[in-house]
């Protein structure tokens, strides 16, 4: 059973620093972790479409239509990061639809999505996903807990590397098709 206290502490464990009860004890590592581990956690779920954190949904078209170039548009489930694409997105040849703040905007009038949700529960991760969060939280607080500037680029070379070992065995679990589609978003990112 793993929790976020437990997350935290792998990050302090990298880091060498003293370990932590809860986030709302009052130590210097606490009160950093507390600030910074769910802004942390959100964008390393963004950076892959995690199979433990995909949800599917129907979305209800909102009663105002936007104000130009589509016909409708649909409020974005509340615990939704990222979208990955819609039922259309195999076979459509133009722009299905598009995300503007918290409303996603088609031509279409029913729509289906496939999109990472925001999932609090940390046994609900992937163990190399709660690895790659810890990994990441370490990098990010690295000089505020240690004072030790060249540290901070080992760690985000560490980050990395979690992170393409959690990417790889998330996508391995995926048909081939869907492994190809992610390892070619991520050789177009890397060039970046």
């Amino acid at each position: 059973m793993s929790s976020v206290v437990e997350i935290c502490n792998s990050s302090l464990n990298i880091l060498g620093a003293s370990r932590i009860v809860s986030l709302t004890e009052d130590s210097k590592n606490a009160r950093l972790l507390n600030q910074r581990y769910e802004p942390v956690r959100d964008a390393v779920f963004r950076a892959h479409p995690w199979n433990c954190l995909l949800k599917r949904v129907e979305l209800a078209k909102d009663t105002t239509a936007p104000a130009f170039e589509y016909s409708f548009q649909y409020s974005l489930p509340a615990d939704c990061l990222r979208v990955i694409r819609s039922q259309y997105s195999e076979f459509s040849t133009g722009e299905e639809y598009r995300i503007e703040g918290r409303k996603l905007l088609s031509n279409v009038g029913t729509i289906k999505i496939l999109y990472v949700a925001k999932i609090s529960d940390p046994n609900e991760y992937d163990t190399l996903l709660q690895e790659t969060i810890a990994a990441r939280l370490a990098h990010e607080l690295c000089f505020a807990i240690t004072q030790n500037g060249a540290l901070v680029r080992n760690l985000y070379d560490l980050y990395s590397e979690k992170l393409r070992e959690a990417r790889h065995a998330d996508a391995a679990e995926n048909s081939v098709d869907d492994i190809n589609r992610i390892q070619a978003n991520e050789f177009i990112t890397s060039r970046f």
